[in-house]
């Protein structure tokens, strides 16, 4: 049985982030990709410069057309600009059942421009409750708790906590915008939590990093690991991407990780 991920993601024009950084990294884990594209996204590393919505009923259509054929293991969620768009992927994850889904809140770009429309965000949280796992950075799991950013891991795993409780079946938790030597990510279930720790890389180019973290969890859950060791690969395989981010040359602002490293 072939593998199967499907995103559900906004599209870089710049290749490095959304539904192209998620299908590349299905296709580096070995996990056929499709996708279901709910936003348009004019932007390069420098920044983003437009932002067209796809029609709620179109998302729909794409979502029907997908999951009415593919067999997928696993769901990952990237941008979502709006309310009407949230609730159309809510109705398809809840019509089509469909399981092993990894949530990215995704609210900004890496250059820091919104993605995410004003009055959007009580929409986003009504998804948590069909997450298998919400993966978000410490900016994202403060704007969805109205909370300050979190200043260390004891911060990190209590934010954690409290967003299992609006219903998540787990939280990752990531420290990629944190401080110190460390890039740490937290897992955070119910009885449990596991810290994933990698040294901090140096570089400019970390556009789309959140992106393919995410997807790559999902690639893991598509073929039939458990969380943990979906999170340990994925957070193995960022890392890297990571550290040879630098011999890619794209763009004159921040540029992509390399996420076929291993070939290239």
């Amino acid at each position: 049985m072939t593998a199967i991920a499907v995103t559900i993601a906004g599209s870089d024009s710049s290749g490095g982030a959304g539904i192209q950084a998620d299908l590349k990294t299905f296709a580096a884990l070995g996990v056929y990709g499709a996708s279901v594209i709910t936003a348009l996204t004019a932007q390069n590393t420098k920044g983003v410069l437009a932002i067209h919505g796809v029609p709620a009923h179109f998302i729909t259509a794409q979502i029907d057309a997908v999951f009415s054929d593919l067999d997928a293991g696993a769901v990952k969620i990237g941008m979502l600009s709006n309310a009407p768009a949230i609730d159309a992927v809510a109705a398809g994850l809840d019509r089509y059942r469909l399981r092993n889904v990894v949530l990215d809140p995704v609210m900004a770009a890496s250059t820091g421009e919104s993605l995410l429309s004003a009055g959007a965000m009580d929409a986003l949280r009504t998804l948590i409750p069909r997450a298998r796992v919400l993966t978000p950075n410490l900016p994202e799991a403060a704007k969805l708790l109205d909370a300050p950013l979190a200043r260390d891991e004891e911060d990190m795993r209590a934010q954690a906590q409290k967003l299992l409780a609006l219903g998540a079946g787990a939280v990752l938790i990531k420290g990629g915008h944190g401080s110190g030597r460390e890039s740490v990510d937290l897992l955070v279930e119910a009885e449990n939590s596991v810290r994933f720790a990698a040294p901090r890389v140096t570089t400019n180019n970390t556009h789309g990093t959140g992106c393919t973290l995410s997807s790559a969890v999902a690639a893991g859950l598509a073929k039939g690991l458990a969380l943990v060791a979906a999170v340990e690969e994925a957070k193995r395989y960022v890392t890297a991407a990571i550290a040879a981010a630098d011999r890619l040359k794209v763009g004159a602002g921040r540029g992509p990780v390399h996420h076929f490293h291993p070939w290239y």
